[in-house]
């Protein structure tokens, strides 16, 4: 960090930002000095201990419990740390464990979810949980921001293909197939998240961004504070067309199990979820283009 006039004291010490601040108690939560349940100092008590003023405490307690590391959080008491969500200590498979996942990211004032996968089907239906719990007034975020990465339209996919080369330049209905699929699924995700603009004034971004590679794993990350991994596990099988059957190669990802990497499980998970963000940053701002429907 930059110290500038603004940040040195009268005294000669610089002030902490409320982002060092909360930096600082997260790293505290990560390491295991302050455990689940666990109540905070007081505001006074922090803002004495890193030589700010109270309000500068409250931005920084505030991007904690956006982070889903307080709870109890009210104006009579200090908050407590929150116990770790138990919703994946089993891993789940990925159509089952993503929605609760989803509904529990949403309760935030400010979602963000960024999803890299092969079609955006599990997302799509699992967005239709917390979506309900909107609609129904149970959660009520201020902003939603969606970044979904897919493979290009214009790349011969890894999977699915069929069993039997074809032709060279011939029709490939498997890949005619999987691109019909996925861009209805893009269509449908992103009406169902736009509508909540209109129906609860919920400020909504919903960008796509093409692949040049097949991903082998569909990766879903929440909030910056968590990651949820599942591998595409191809198989043959089969599927009826018209009059005829396709063969092919393919990844049902929503059978997949889907495994959950949280910052405030400690160093290792911590680690995991801001190495994948940036992995998906990179790709996202560098060779990705831009996503084109048929």
């Amino acid at each position: 960090m930059v110290v500038t006039q603004e940040n040195v004291a009268v005294n000669g010490d610089r002030k902490r930002s409320p982002q060092e601040i909360a930096d600082a108690l997260r790293g505290r939560i990560n390491d295991g000095r302050l455990k689940a349940g666990d109540r905070l100092p007081t505001q006074a008590e922090l803002a004495e201990e890193f030589g700010v003023e109270r309000g500068t405490v409250r931005q920084a307690l505030r991007a904690l419990q956006d982070d889903g590391l307080l709870s109890n959080v009210s104006k009579g008491s200090p908050p407590r740390i929150a116990e770790a969500s138990p919703g994946l200590e089993v891993p789940q498979p990925t159509m089952v464990g993503l929605a609760p996942r989803l509904a529990e990211a949403f309760a935030v004032p400010n979602v963000r979810v960024d999803a890299a996968c092969l079609t955006a089907e599990t997302l799509m239906l699992a967005l239709g949980e917390p979506v309900r719990l909107i609609h129904e007034g149970r959660i009520r975020p201020k902003s939603i921001d969606v970044r979904i990465l897919l493979p290009s339209r214009e790349i011969n996919l890894a999977f699915p293909v069929p069993v039997e080369s074809r032709e060279e330049g011939g029709p490939d209905p498997v890949h005619r197939r999987w691109l019909d699929q996925r861009d209805a699924q893009v269509r449908v995700l992103r009406h169902n998240l736009w509508a909540l603009r209109a129906s609860h004034g919920i400020e909504v971004h919903v960008t796509f961004r093409a692949l040049p590679f097949t991903p082998p794993v569909k990766l879903y990350l929440l909030n910056g504070v968590e990651a949820l991994i599942a591998y595409y596990m191809v198989t043959k099988r089969e599927e009826e067309v018209g009059s005829g059957t396709l063969e092919m190669y393919d990844a049902l990802g929503g059978k997949s199990l889907l495994f959950s990497f949280e910052r405030r499980a400690g160093r290792r998970d911590a680690a995991f979820v801001e190495e994948s963000q940036k992995w998906f940053d990179a790709l996202w701002e560098t060779i990705t283009t831009d996503l084109t429907l048929s």
